[in-house]
């Protein structure tokens, strides 16, 4: 096994193709492919699997990459100390439902890191996909919330996926809407106050359930209902429509305009947002670093942290 090989395996995993690695690592697809096969036969595992939209880990293949990439990141720092040329890139990636915290933990983070390069990705995104990003190791952490609706079905998939989650906080239930919306005028509204309003909900895709909603009451009836998949668009809605969203109340007023307020929403149904990662993945520094201006962040709206 060559150091070589694991660096274009690497490169592999991360484009999800050998064609687009080959690209960019300026080799042949075919040299690039048989590099991998030999890596194959040696390690006797089956490390990718082939398909027609491009290559994605096998279960042995997840595990192998973990290991591989602790040996890489162990040569970059000795290629780092004691030969010349750039670095390896600082690199970190998080995948999380459409909070406004996890934002501005991430954009903390950044402004912390001293590097001429880095590579960091916030992937806001669709319930499902977040898992998804966790066992191929896109991310290495991932954001969402559970409730006592979903609570049992993610807790399974989290088994299946070798995950594991851990609390964060738990929050009570808060609608936003804007600031010329009629019910702001009230400490609190109940489910017959928003009757009349335009719901907004995040499209979940494919995987389009009940429970991978981003919305506690996900199954109840409403008159008006818009899909969206981005926070600016359900914010635009809000004011444009005078349309409602239920979340955690956290609103990060360094990333938004004052034009969204959260009111408290009269029902029984805490929400708990935690972090996940993947069982055999050990958190970088820059993962223990995010988690830190993530909690600090969350500690500043009032809320304790869970053990």
């Amino acid at each position: 096994m060559r150091i070589q090989q694991l660096a274009y395996l690497e490169k592999i995993v991360e484009k999800g193709s050998i064609n687009e690695a080959s690209k960019e690592l300026f080799l042949s697809q075919p040299s690039l492919s048989n590099a991998v096969k030999d890596l194959e036969a040696e390690m006797g595992i089956q490390i990718l699997r082939r398909h027609q939209s491009g290559v994605s880990l096998t279960t042995e293949g997840r595990e192998f990459m973990i290991y591989a990439r602790q040996i890489l990141d162990q040569v970059n720092l000795l290629e780092g100390k004691y030969k010349a040329g750039a670095p390896r890139k600082q690199a970190f990636s998080v995948s999380a439902q459409h909070y406004a915290f996890v934002v501005h933990a991430f954009v903390e983070l950044i402004r912390e890191v001293d590097a001429a390069e880095y590579q960091f990705t916030l992937r806001e995104t669709e319930t499902l996909n977040i898992l998804a990003d966790l066992t191929a190791f896109k991310s290495e952490l991932g954001i969402l919330y559970l409730n006592k609706f979903n609570r049992q079905v993610m807790e399974k998939l989290f088994k299946d996926s070798d995950l594991e989650f851990h609390p964060l906080f738990t929050a009570s239930p808060h609608v936003f809407v804007s600031r010329d919306n009629p019910l702001i005028k009230q400490s609190s509204v109940s489910l017959e106050d928003l009757a009349d309003y335009p719901y907004l909900s995040y499209e979940q895709g494919d995987g389009d359930s009940f429970y991978f909603s981003e919305e506690i009451l996900s199954t109840l009836h409403r008159k008006r209902q818009i899909k969206v998949s981005d926070r600016a668009t359900i914010f635009n809605l809000m004011v444009g429509l005078r349309g409602y969203t239920i979340s955690s109340g956290i609103i990060s007023s360094e990333l938004n305009d004052d034009k969204i307020v959260a009111i408290p929403l009269n029902v029984d149904d805490p929400i708990q947002l935690g972090w996940l990662k993947h069982r055999q993945l050990e958190l970088s520094p820059l993962g223990e670093r995010y988690l830190a201006l993530l909690k600090n962040h969350i500690q500043g709206y009032g809320f304790a942290i869970e053990k």
